[in-house]
């Protein structure tokens, strides 16, 4: 285990590009510690990459002013007992600092997303092309941590030519307080975040029960997050009750 961040219990509620929303977290409430709503495009190359998704039938947040659409939602979870964060996408760093703004003003964390990997993202500078860019992702994270607002990143392994423990070490220099690792087929990698730095590291991929979550605790995770499922009730049910057992926290329910 690494550094706490306040949310309890250590389960949260993975971001969906065009469904995690206020909504949405106040309806997964009852189970998580955490939302993170978004991911959001705030820059006109990242927003211009998300209505070519929308094109193709994908769902993107697209509002017309994305800063007020951040403070809205989050204004909208004021009296939620959850903790809020967003993700968000953008090709240039101004509007991150921004957002950082937004989030600290409201005690939200602020996720930059160096995750996704649809090729219209990736084309304009943003997801695994920003995962693979460490010098600029830094930069975004000094940035943005410089606010005060309480900053991390959301990340993929196995992206070829990108050695996650390393990056996390610099993420961590640079500011950050955590890492959102979605672990792919690599469970294992998790466990070399944890050992390569402090940071709260959330694990998130395929987490459905007491053996996905048992898995990542094994391996050093400070929390899980659902991502699919995350508006399954059966499903955040029987992953907080696993969380629960496996992080010792079933004296606080």
């Amino acid at each position: 285990m690494s550094n706490e961040l306040p949310f309890t219990p250590p389960l949260a509620l993975a971001s969906l590009s065009g469904e995690a929303d206020a909504d949405w977290a106040r309806a997964g409430a009852e189970y998580a510690g955490a939302a993170f709503l978004g991911g959001i495009a705030l820059d006109d190359d990242s927003r211009a990459a998300a209505r070519e998704l929308v094109a193709r039938d994908r769902t993107e947040f697209l509002p017309d002013d994305p800063l007020s659409f951040l403070e809205g939602e989050l204004d909208a979870l004021a009296d939620v007992p959850i903790q809020p964060a967003f993700n968000v996408r953008s090709t240039t760093i101004e509007p991150v600092v921004d957002a950082a703004r937004v989030c600290r003003d409201r005690d939200a964390y602020l996720e930059i997303n160096a995750h996704c990997r649809q090729d219209e993202l990736c084309a304009v500078g943003c997801g695994e092309t920003l995962l693979r860019d460490g010098e600029r992702l830094t930069t975004y994270v000094a940035r943005a941590a410089d606010t005060g607002a309480t900053v991390g990143v959301k990340v993929r392994a196995e992206v070829p030519g990108v050695d996650l423990p390393a990056l996390a070490t610099r993420l961590e220099r640079a500011g950050a307080a955590f890492v959102h690792v979605d672990a792919m087929d690599s469970e294992s990698v998790v466990a070399d975040v944890v050992d390569a730095t402090d940071l709260f590291v959330i694990a998130n991929n395929g987490v459905r029960d007491d053996e996905t979550v048992c898995e990542y605790v094994d391996y050093g995770a400070d929390a899980v997050s659902v991502g699919r499922p995350s508006d399954n009730p059966a499903v955040l049910e029987r992953v907080r009750d696993a969380v629960d057992r496996r992080l010792g926290l079933e004296a606080s329910r």
